[in-house]
């Protein structure tokens, strides 16, 4: 079916479907960590640094010049987050709701686009039932992906997941971050409940999520660091991010590491260019890498799937259609104006 003016929706939105809170940071100990846990809070450090960055070509090349800049004291004061002295866990809390209804946009002002959309929604919730996504979902709570930094150099990972009155405990070492081939019967207990809630089948699902990771006694921990874009002369350098004084870690990373599903892009299968599972991003946008994965002259980006396949068209894979619902999943505005 040929895209024409009066089936563009200038104003098109839709709600994220899997909402996160913020996480929050507590110590414990690995024996006793499904007891007591403490909250942490942050600490500040006035440190001494050394000139680091790269110099300027007469400067480096001068030595006398060498000598006097790197003299210059760089003074820092910076946040800083660790357990305490007889500590060796750090204990992660958040909640997840998984909603549905994902058929009805938020906002369209195009009676003819919401229909056809509707009508191509309903089709993939029937036939697929977002048992991929949910799989997906689901193994990426079990593994822990969301601990971020934390995860890196732990002696052991456990995440504990409470849902609909059921408690699943997961081993996170055993599941895989570069690839979602692992299936067991906890994973698929509550992929399906994952699934049940995005298309429609319940109301809702609330999980709650307990990850513990093991890294060593009065280690450094890393809540999210705060984006300060007005910093004044003498501020912190570095400043972490709290809630009511318990370090903690934005809702936007957590949902950043739940939504890194996306092995449906081009690259993913060269080992050269691959950057493992990305998150799901209208145009695969990697900002610590600076590459956009789904560039739009490749034909592979949300916009050009999302309009053919909102209008009636058949996609070329599967994997094409998985991607397109994931974006709706993750919700954001979609509008297309009217003028080219």
């Amino acid at each position: 079916m040929a895209k024409n003016e009066s089936m563009i929706a200038s104003v098109l939105a839709f709600e994220k479907k899997l909402v996160c809170s913020d996480g929050y940071f507590y110590g414990t100990t690995w024996e006793a960590r499904n007891g007591k846990a403490t909250s942490l809070t942050l600490n500040e450090k006035s440190v001494r640094g050394t000139i680091s960055n790269r110099l300027k070509k007469a400067v480096a090349d001068d030595p006398i010049k060498l000598n006097a800049e790197v003299e210059k004291a760089n003074l820092q004061r910076v946040d800083a987050c660790s357990l305490g002295e007889e500590q060796d866990t750090l204990k992660l809390n958040f909640t997840v709701k998984v909603l549905g209804n994902i058929e009805a946009p938020s906002a369209c002002n195009n009676a003819a686009f919401k229909a056809s959309y509707e009508k191509a929604a309903k089709s993939y919730t029937e036939q697929e039932g977002f048992k991929e996504l949910a799989k997906r979902y689901a193994l990426n709570l079990a593994n822990g992906r969301y601990l971020w930094r934390n995860r890196v150099g732990a002696e052991a990972i456990e995440v504990v997941i409470n849902f609909a009155g059921e408690e699943l405990v997961f081993n996170g070492f055993n599941y895989n971050l570069k690839n979602f081939d692992q299936a067991d019967s906890k994973i698929d207990q509550l992929a399906t409940h994952i699934a049940n809630a995005l298309s429609g089948k319940t109301p809702y699902l609330l999980i709650t999520v307990n990850a513990y990771a093991k890294v060593g006694k009065a280690q450094e921990v890393y809540p999210s660091e705060e984006l300060v874009l007005d910093k004044g002369k003498g501020d912190k350098s570095k400043i972490l991010y709290h809630v009511n004084n318990v370090a903690a870690m934005h809702s936007q990373k957590i949902g950043n590491a739940l939504r890194a599903i996306d092995t449906w892009y081009p690259d993913y299968s060269d080992p050269e260019k691959s950057a493992g599972p990305i998150a799901i991003e209208p145009y695969g946008a990697v900002t610590n890498l600076g590459i956009a994965f789904r560039n739009p002259k490749q034909k592979n980006d949300f916009y050009t799937l999302f309009d053919r396949f909102a209008l009636g068209e058949n996609l070329e894979s599967k994997e094409q259609e998985h991607y397109v619902m994931a974006v709706l999943v993750r919700g954001g505005v979609f509008g297309q104006s009217g003028k080219e």
